[in-house]
């Protein structure tokens, strides 16, 4: 392991060793134990990570979970649930959550719309850790021309306001972009928020890799002869895993309000497929008589985004060993 890795792991030990301390014996802890055990002293970090495992199976196991319930299908319109008026109607024991102003439930709405959800976060915040990681690495490491190059790239990113140069690109590429490469719909939003969010992985990256780059163990693999790409893949790379980790855990919640901003604005997910994002935008009009409709979305996003927010803390304060008690 390198030595950047063990620092910023902690000093406690890096592998299963026993030894002496003042007569007694004393057994070394692993980076990983380590970690471990300064996260389970966080409880609030705990019962996060536990909502977001809780969510994530919600999402996975939508369709199970409706059809066990007994709930109606997220698209499934009944005009005879609503009132005599054409109102929808609240929380009952046949529709735990109500219904919208369609006769939709939105128990099995909100159920559906955790897959929505929670695939646009996994599948852009992979995307923004690539392009960020491989990008900020290159500029920090090589430096000069290159770290130019690419900082006044990411500079010109970071000027546009992110919301409507994500609009922006959405309507450009609503009937499909690059050949139609890039489709409406799931495409879209995913392509549209790791443009818009990669510079800000890249910099932390370029950040990290500046202060790694001069570190006694690069300066020692170099002097053996190491290749550019072994030094940044082998060397600089796995001590970057921590800071990543934990931007990455921080940057899914973003993202999730992200695409409800966008799914609000009408530029997100197909407007058939269930969205918290396209609930609570279909909900402003009929709030004052339909309270339901944005609340229990509204509450669901809350809380995910939440969540996702105290396990970062978490990871942020177990892996660094200055926070650590």
């Amino acid at each position: 392991m390198s030595t950047g890795t063990t620092e910023l792991l902690g000093t406690e030990g890096a592998a299963e060793e026993t030894g002496l301390v003042d007569g007694k014996q004393v057994t070394a802890r692993s980076p990983l134990q380590l970690f471990w055990r300064r996260f389970r002293r966080d409880r609030v970090a705990l019962v996060a990570a536990a909502f977001v495992v809780l969510a994530i199976l919600v999402a996975i196991f939508a369709p199970l979970i409706v059809e066990v319930t007994g709930a109606p299908k997220p698209n499934v319109q009944n005009p005879n649930l609503l009132d005599d008026f054409g109102s929808p109607t609240g929380p009952s024991a046949d529709n735990f959550l109500g219904v919208d102003q369609r006769g939709r439930d939105v128990f099995s709405r909100v159920i559906y719309g955790a897959r929505i959800s929670l695939l646009v976060a996994f599948l852009s915040t992979a995307i923004i850790v690539v392009i960020g990681v491989v990008l900020g690495l290159i500029a920090g490491y090589y430096r000069g021309l290159t770290d130019s190059l690419l900082t006044r790239a990411m500079d010109v990113m970071l000027a546009f306001p992110v919301l409507l140069l994500a609009i922006g690109l959405g309507v450009a590429c609503a009937d499909g972009c690059l050949n139609n490469t890039i489709k409406p719909g799931l495409t879209v939003v995913v392509t549209v928020i790791a443009l818009s969010l990669w510079p800000y992985m890249a910099r932390i990256v370029r950040g990290q890799v500046l202060s790694l780059r001069e570190k006694e163990f690069v300066e020692a693999a170099r002097s053996l002869g190491a290749s550019h790409s072994r030094i940044i893949f082998r060397e600089i790379l796995p001590n970057l895993v921590a800071p990543i980790i934990v931007y990455g855990t921080i940057l899914i919640p973003q993202v999730i309000l992200f695409e409800a901003a966008l799914s609000f604005l009408g530029i997100g997910i197909d407007p058939g497929t269930p969205s918290w994002g396209s609930m609570i935008s279909d909900a402003v009009g009929v709030f004052d008589v339909a309270w339901w409709f944005m609340t229990f979305p509204g509450l669901a996003l809350l809380l995910t985004v939440l969540a996702f927010n105290l396990v970062g803390d978490g990871l942020q304060d177990a892996l660094n060993p200055r926070t650590a008690k």
